[in-house]
């Protein structure tokens, strides 16, 4: 995208400047395990959101509202005006990196459930915890519940879950669980 359109290419050559390191690049060429270091992957999905904003808005789209959950408030909050890009691509830098440091990589874990109510995946998380942390960290819909904790847990409950009537578990691809 960025090599597409110069809407796009600008807001990566701000966000690099902005974060003092090649956020750009990590996105476009990787490696992949530093990409998915929460530290990294949120100032690139908020570069890559306003990229696409951008982009849209030197077309002639303009949004009428804008919502976002979670890491997409803040871009909801550069897209709507209240946030400056360079603030928000600060700010999810530290959260990023904080949220990082509380749970070193590896021993943390996220997945989604998908097709079990919330009291059958909270009643899930309490048994395959085993004294372990394991809890519904998002309700995304009645549909999916994301689930964290310890990745032993996580993987308990993933393996677990299609034998209470889960259409699928998917473990997702983070650095540390959060939410």
């Amino acid at each position: 995208m960025a090599g597409a359109f110069p809407e796009a290419r600008h807001v990566f050559e701000e966000a690099d400047d902005a974060l003092g390191f090649a956020v750009s690049r990590i996105c476009f060429e990787g490696p992949e395990d530093r990409l998915r270091l929460t530290e990294i992957t949120q100032p690139a999905l908020l570069a890559t959101s306003i990229a696409c904003e951008r982009v849209l808005r030197a077309r002639g789209v303009e949004p009428r509202w804008v919502a976002g959950h979670s890491l997409g408030e803040y871009s909801a909050l550069v897209s709507a005006g209240g946030l400056t890009f360079v603030d928000a691509l600060r700010l999810v830098h530290g959260r990023g990196r904080y949220m990082q440091e509380a749970v070193p990589v590896g021993a943390g874990a996220m997945a989604a459930v998908l097709g079990l109510s919330a009291a059958s995946v909270e009643s899930l998380c309490a048994e395959e915890g085993r004294g372990e942390v394991l809890s519904a960290a998002n309700f995304n819909s009645p549909e999916q519940i994301v689930i964290a904790g310890t990745a032993a847990a996580v993987a308990r409950a993933v393996a677990a879950a299609p034998a209470r009537g889960a259409r699928r578990a998917i473990p997702l691809a983070v650095s540390a669980p959060f939410h």
